[in-house]
């Protein structure tokens, strides 16, 4: 397994693209099939090898200190009932990792949120799995795949994926030259970019790896794009101070911030369910024809 053992989830977003589902549920717990959204994230952050998570919410978000959480009373009903693989399945939601949470009191944006990280990473090198993207590889995890790249470049990673035209407006553009196969040296980036000066249609989406170093950069970080601390903005001085890799990783993205990406996932991790994914397929065959 790679070296990073760290791992960064923000998930203190208000979720207001999927309202009214939101109002008083976090976006992170929507469900997919028969996990919430966040569950898909740590076992990715597990499954590459992380020991240590710290999850940034806000106030409303403690349901998803209760998911992962021993739950006693539903614990005895399964053992009652004889439902021993479940009970194991409920009771290895707790177990996965050391999970530690920590508030983000006020809505200053991304590069706020893992700032308030900094005491939880110390000197280590850590993984940073935006709450709202579920990335589902059938083979190497996406977080893995960035750590490994970690362990051979020893600069910061940063997850990418080309979007279209349209979509790199409400994302970041980056402005990259090509290493080897799937990695790039990354030379600049911008939020949000207006039309003119989009730099590529390639984006940061969902997974980075970042050093300690970059806290040091957001402490004195102005304000940028939405007039929040983007994380971006800290990337780009990091990128252009200290040196980052863009590895365009193995693996579908799902926005969950996005009411149609998260019937995507819905339909398509369905599919695939040992449970339920034979009928379901047999299911939607009928529906559309």
């Amino acid at each position: 397994m790679a070296s990073v053992k760290k791992a960064v989830i923000p998930a203190a977003g208000l979720g207001t693209r999927v309202l009214p589902a939101t109002k008083s549920m976090p976006k992170e717990m929507i469900m997919i099939v028969d996990k919430p959204a966040i569950q898909y994230i740590v076992e990715e952050a597990v499954n590459s090898g992380i020991e240590d998570i710290l999850i940034i919410t806000n106030r409303g978000k403690t349901i998803i200190e209760d998911h992962f959480d021993r739950s006693l009373e539903v614990e005895s009903k399964l053992l009652y009932s004889a439902k021993d693989k479940m009970h194991e399945e409920i009771k290895k939601i707790s177990e996965m990792a050391n999970i530690y949470y920590i508030r983000q009191k006020e809505a200053k944006g991304l590069g706020h949120a893992v700032y308030c990280a900094k005491s939880f990473v110390g000197k280590d090198p850590f993984v940073v799995l935006y709450g709202d993207d579920v990335i589902i590889n059938n083979g190497k995890p996406a977080t893995l795949q960035l750590c490994e790249a970690y362990d051979k470049y020893n600069l910061s990673i940063v997850g990418i994926k080309e979007v279209s035209k349209e979509q790199i407006l409400n994302y970041s553009s980056l402005a990259v030259s090509l290493l080897e196969n799937n990695i790039y040296k990354v030379l600049d980036m911008i939020e949000k970019p207006t039309p003119d000066k989009v730099l590529s249609n390639l984006s940061i989406l969902g997974r980075c790896v970042l050093t300690p170093e970059i806290f040091t950069i957001l402490q004195d970080l102005p304000a940028g794009s939405g007039g929040e601390i983007q994380l971006t903005d800290a990337m780009k001085i990091a990128a252009k101070k200290i040196g980052m890799i863009g590895l365009e990783y193995e693996g579908i993205r799902y926005d969950i911030g996005n009411k149609l990406e998260i019937l995507k996932a819905i339909v398509e991790i369905g599919v695939k369910h040992p449970e339920v994914g034979k009928d379901f397929k047999k299911y939607l065959h009928c529906f559309i024809n």
